[in-house]
């Protein structure tokens, strides 16, 4: 399909993972905003494992007479990127929007989404505005961003924001990578031939708490890291290099000064013989660090399990298939 097409139905995507405060709201909300559209629209809720009651309430949504829900519930959690996949893996648009759960992108946005792609581009980007976070989750996203900008040469500014709009043959596209770590606004500029950004709304979280916390933005990171290329591996070499460069001056350095000053100036040298030990012994601990990482997804590759398991979907796609096809 040429990204130039007219749009002639629009799926959104939802993951939802206990936010069963939210969900009321949620509905609601994306529900009058899709109304304002002139296309026909569905609403795709993936509920990711929740332990509240988020897997009955969208559930009973989808079954109500005439919805344009489809409840995809999976049988655990498997973070929010899966879960987009799965929605992805049910839509039935050719034009598919992506949204949080929580209410910080307002879903009010998905119209001007619309808009914008009909202008033919293949990805529709957004720039939280105003961004209502704390400094911390500021700061790590703006390191999360200039990691991606460096790996990939891509200069979007925000790619922590998920309120996005992908053409159908970019979904397409990413359905038939099959690695077990996905991050998607990356994944899908890397098919995309026109791309575009546009600011919107950010509002503070109303109900809740975020499902990232230090550990979870840790593990970002690193996945964020090895999945995107293979750098790290590379600079390994580099690093070394320097190392060995600068304990090699750093051992001429010292044999100067001990021929020079004799063994009292630095404790007969066993402090800098311990300085210059530990800086090796944590370079190599480094280097282990990144190699296993890339082991471990080699590992995870190998098994070939599934991305997801879907344990039931509810509406109009109930009939489909309830399992990944890798």
């Amino acid at each position: 399909m040429s990204s130039a097409e007219p749009i002639s139905k629009v799926s959104v995507v939802i993951p939802v993972f206990n936010e069963q405060e939210s969900l009321p709201a949620l509905l609601e909300r994306t529900t009058a905003a899709c109304k304002q559209l002139t296309q026909p629209y569905e609403i795709i809720l993936v509920d990711d494992g929740s332990s509240d009651n988020s897997a009955e309430m969208l559930t009973a949504a989808a079954e109500q007479p005439g919805s344009c829900i489809i409840a995809v519930l999976l049988n655990r959690n498997y973070g929010q990127h899966s879960a987009i996949m799965a929605g992805f893996n049910q839509v039935s648009g050719d034009l598919v929007i992506t949204l949080d759960a929580d209410l910080q992108n307002p879903p009010e946005e998905i119209p001007r989404l619309v808009s914008v792609a009909e202008e033919g581009y293949d990805v529709v980007g957004t720039v939280r505005a105003n961004r209502q976070d704390s400094w911390f989750r500021k700061s790590a996203s703006r390191l999360i961003n200039m990691m991606i900008q460096r790996a990939t040469g891509k200069s979007m500014g925000d790619y922590g924001c998920m309120l996005r709009a992908y053409r159908r043959h970019i979904i397409e596209a990413m359905l038939h990578c099959h690695e077990r770590s996905t991050f998607i606004p990356i994944l899908a500029n890397t098919f995309a031939r026109r791309t575009t950004e546009i600011e919107v709304r950010h509002a503070e979280r109303e109900f809740g708490d975020s499902k990232y916390s230090l550990m979870k933005l840790i593990n970002l990171m690193y996945d964020l890291i090895t999945c995107l290329t293979t750098t790290p591996l590379r600079l390994l070499s580099v690093v070394g290099s320097v190392i060995a460069l600068s304990g090699f001056i750093l051992a001429v350095l010292l044999i100067a000064l001990r021929l020079l000053l004799g063994p009292e100036w630095a404790a007969g040298g066993v402090f800098t013989l311990f300085a210059v030990l530990f800086t090796f012994i944590g370079a190599q601990f480094v280097g282990m660090g990144l190699l296993g990482e890339y082991i471990g997804r080699i590992y995870n590759d190998v098994r070939a399990r599934p991305r997801y398991f879907v344990q039931k979907v509810v509406g109009e796609k109930q009939t489909q298939n309830t399992q990944e096809e890798e």
